[in-house]
């Protein structure tokens, strides 16, 4: 396993599991575990063996977003562009492209950066304790971390509007009411439940869930018949996996399929 200063990583059963590790300053991301991250991320991509991925983060808190001040210690001069094209784009681009489910077991508070990475994963659960915040308006900044894509496609453009300009702590009945959360669970079930999902997952036709994938996501701003065309051209392909043929197989001898994920 990967050794990492700021991280977690385990592999159990086809299901990877990262946990961030900074839990003194409730999991806020320096340079150093944004970097850790990315590398976390592509090993889960490159690893066959790693079918499903779970986020979460050690302590009492999911992410608390950016450090602030390993960020104010860079004095006036830092570009707030360059930082965010190393840090938190290619970790949100790589979660959304990431054709294998992830799985956020948001166990505190989400805010900032690290509300944007919880709700770039496929799947979310929370514990009834945990708490979201958009924050970039509290320090007069403008949504980023892909906050500003993934929220309004999530609950609509008048909503995340109105968490966006007031800056609201949402709890997490609030959060499952407006749809930003799957489900929810006592603190003490939350890792339990989303590691149960994530091994169901990791055993099913890891192919067909990325090309599910693909088909959502393009779909989201996409026309009908763009849509209807982009499906049949990835049927094409799922159509071609060693799993489709197991799955028919499976059906047509009334057995359990046994999905290699090819």
């Amino acid at each position: 396993m990967p050794d990492y200063k700021t991280l977690l990583y385990s592999l159990d059963n086809g299901v990877a599991e990262i946990t961030l590790n900074r839990p003194d300053s409730l999991n806020a991301f320096d340079d150093a575990m944004a970097a850790e991250m990315q590398e976390a991320l592509k090993n889960a991509e490159r690893d066959s063996s790693a079918r499903a991925i779970i986020l979460t983060g050690a302590g009492k808190g999911f992410c608390a977003g950016q450090d602030l001040e390993a960020v104010h210690g860079r004095g006036e001069g830092h570009s707030f562009r360059a930082h965010l094209l190393k840090t938190y784009n290619p970790i949100v681009e790589k979660l959304s492209a990431l054709e294998k489910p992830t799985l956020a077991a948001i166990n505190g508070a989400a805010v900032g950066a690290g509300f944007g990475i919880a709700l770039a994963c496929d799947i979310r659960y929370a514990s009834e304790s945990a708490k979201f915040r958009m924050a970039f308006i509290g320090i007069s900044l403008a949504p980023d971390s892909g906050t500003s894509y993934f929220l309004p496609r999530l609950i609509g453009m008048g909503r995340a509007l109105e968490l966006a300009y007031t800056n609201d702590l949402i709890d997490a009945a609030t959060a499952l009411q407006l749809g930003l959360v799957n489900r929810l669970f006592p603190p003490a079930d939350l890792l339990s439940q989303t590691r149960a999902l994530a091994a169901r997952l990791a055993v099913g036709p890891t192919k067909g869930y990325g090309l599910t994938k693909r088909a959502m996501l393009h779909a989201a701003s996409a026309t009908l018949a763009e849509a209807l065309d982009y499906e049949a051209h990835l049927q094409d392909i799922a159509g071609r996996t060693a799993d489709h043929k197991e799955g028919v197989a499976a059906f047509l001898e009334k057995r359990k399929p046994n999905f290699s994920g090819k």
